[in-house]
């Protein structure tokens, strides 16, 4: 199988989970997603990491370990683009 691109791993985690942002970068060999999914909510990080996988299904079933995440509730998004915002004007 060719390596996944960055924004087909970008559409497959999308197909299977509904994201109110995502982003996914990535060489081929190594990808790093940010997912915020209102599915998150009350799930522990592991059970995040399980959604997202089962989202993916058996498209990157190699590939799986070289995707790193990032799986964040919409407030726990909203909560960090605040802290990361720390221009007062």
């Amino acid at each position: 199988m060719a390596e996944p691109t960055p924004a087909e791993v970008q559409r497959f985690i999308a197909q299977g989970l509904a994201c109110e942002h995502l982003t996914v970068e990535g060489d081929g060999r190594h990808f790093f997603a940010t997912i915020v999914s209102a599915e998150f909510e009350g799930a522990s990080r592991v059970k995040r990491h399980q959604r997202v996988f089962q989202a993916l299904g058996d498209r990157m079933r190699e590939q799986i370990h070289a995707l790193s995440m990032k799986t964040l509730t919409p407030a726990e998004w909203a909560a960090e683009a605040a802290s990361g915002a720390n221009h007062h004007h």
